[in-house]
């Protein structure tokens, strides 16, 4: 995977930040940081990119996001409920108006009766709302997480173009 390849969704995600004065975190599991790499990797993103969270472990999402352990246990690391408050938490550990989340089973192993590889909940939102969304995604593991990062930087954009 290429993080050039995601330059024009980052070049777009940018304008809509700055025209807005707006600065965007993320938290993530599965990517394991990919998807700030890419927004790092364009020139100037030092203005509207504030920080990222690596919480692979539950024990990360805890301590790093305040993910509640109990909701982790019942739910799954890889569930909506987690990926809403991994973002929730990523909004409230840094000074930034937009954030995204992404926990998911990249591959490849790590399958369950119904979360197999390929399950992503990506969760996105500022202050105002939280939107989840249940991702199935083919391929291997290094696809699993380029079409995440990809649809992260999507649902982004339109968050920043709101």
């Amino acid at each position: 995977m290429e993080l050039l390849s995601f330059e024009p969704a980052v070049a777009a995600l940018a304008d809509a930040l700055l025209a807005r004065r707006w600065r965007m975190a993320t938290a993530e599991s599965c990517t394991g940081g990919l998807i700030a790499a890419a927004c790092t990797a364009r020139a100037g993103s030092s203005d509207w990119f504030e920080r990222g969270f690596v919480s692979y472990s539950n024990a990360a999402k805890t301590e790093l996001l305040g993910v509640d352990a109990a909701l982790i246990a019942t739910h799954g690391a890889v569930s909506e409920a987690v990926a809403r408050a991994m973002a929730q938490g990523a909004l409230q550990h840094a000074p930034v108006q937009l954030a995204v989340a992404v926990t998911g089973i990249a591959g490849p192993g790590g399958g369950v009766p119904g979360k197999p590889v390929g399950t992503v909940w990506l969760s996105w939102g500022g202050p105002g709302a939280i939107h989840a969304e249940r991702l199935q995604l083919p391929g291997d593991r290094d696809a699993v997480r380029g079409a995440t990062v990809a649809a992260a930087l999507a649902r982004l954009l339109q968050a920043a173009q709101a």
